[in-house]
């Protein structure tokens, strides 16, 4: 009898977590493109990815690549988007595993992000400025080895997260307890915990329509996959960042915030000496100085090229 007990308890929570994963994906509905501009589908190797065109595509291209976490897409880009289309043929993409391009069940690696990059900015652009977020930064560097990109701007660049654990990784792809799993960690408080601690100065920056677009995106089919290799820091490159950017012959620009945690700035500097890379640092910001001071950051991108260790005030 208590065996019985037992099963029908286990059989009933399991039931319980898998309609409350659907009923999760079903509140959150289909993405909608969140940004100004047209857009447009690229397939790579079988998978679809979204970016948004906006500008005029006789000006310089450049292509805008978000971080990488729950619920990342380029929505990241948002607040800057329609002023760099002033003067920039923008092109800003959801990653693969993210936003809504597709999420297949793919193990996810730094090496696959640096191919799609490289292959991603040849067909789709001309010798692009290509502007960075966090761990994406590692990627864009590896792909610029070979690819022939104008310049590199790497915001808050980064290439540790975490110690490497993959059965993490493995815990999350489970289809009900990884699903569940990553549902209680990807809520909106949760979500707006991260934005707070780890992206933004001044919370009251934090925008609820952020919040809940990254709810959303966290919550698509597939949405798991890509996230189990980053908390796993399975997503890391195996290079050193500071080599791999020395030996770049791409001009390279690192954008700090100056209050950074997660990524500090000291590290921002040690970086830029080792690797001999200019060093932009914006006040009263964080992990997104772009997104927390969107003129201050497209004033240093529609500059000439900007002198070293210029603090933005």
């Amino acid at each position: 009898m208590k065996l019985r007990t037992v099963l029908g308890a286990a059989v009933g929570t399991v039931g319980a977590a898998v309609l409350g994963n659907r009923l999760l994906a079903k509140r959150a509905g289909e993405l909608e493109n969140p940004l100004v501009g047209v857009e447009r589908t690229y397939r790579w190797r079988g998978i679809e990815t979204k970016y948004t065109v906006a500008g005029d595509p006789n000006d310089p291209d450049m292509i805008l690549c978000h971080g990488i976490h729950a619920g990342a897409s380029s929505r990241e880009f948002e607040p800057i988007i329609e002023r760099l289309a002033e003067e920039y043929h923008v092109i800003a993409v959801d990653l693969p595993g993210f936003g809504r391009s597709n999420r297949p069940p793919l193990i996810y690696s730094s090496t696959l992000y640096a191919e799609f990059i490289r292959d991603f900015a040849a067909d789709v652009a001309d010798k692009p400025i290509v502007v960075t977020s966090s761990l994406t930064g590692s990627f864009a560097a590896e792909a610029a080895q070979e690819s022939d990109f104008d310049q590199l701007v790497l915001i808050c660049p980064t290439d540790e997260t975490t110690d490497e654990r993959p059965w993490v990784r493995t815990l999350v792809r489970t289809p009900i307890v990884g699903s569940t799993l990553f549902n209680l960690l990807a809520t909106k408080p949760g979500i707006r915990y991260f934005y707070d601690r780890d992206g933004y100065y001044d919370s009251d920056r934090i925008d609820d329509a952020e919040i809940e677009y990254a709810w959303r995106s966290a919550h698509q089919p597939g949405a798991r996959y890509a996230p189990a290799s980053f908390s796993s820091g399975t997503l890391d490159p195996e290079f050193d960042l500071a080599t791999e950017l020395a030996a770049l012959e791409t001009p390279t620009t690192l954008v700090w915030g100056r209050d950074a945690e997660l990524v500090p700035l000291r590290e921002g500097r040690d970086l830029a000496d080792a690797a001999d890379l200019e060093l932009v640092v914006i006040d009263y910001a964080t992990q997104l100085p772009h997104a927390e001071h969107p003129d201050k950051f497209v004033e240093y991108l529609s500059a000439e090229l900007p002198h070293a260790d210029i603090d933005l005030e």
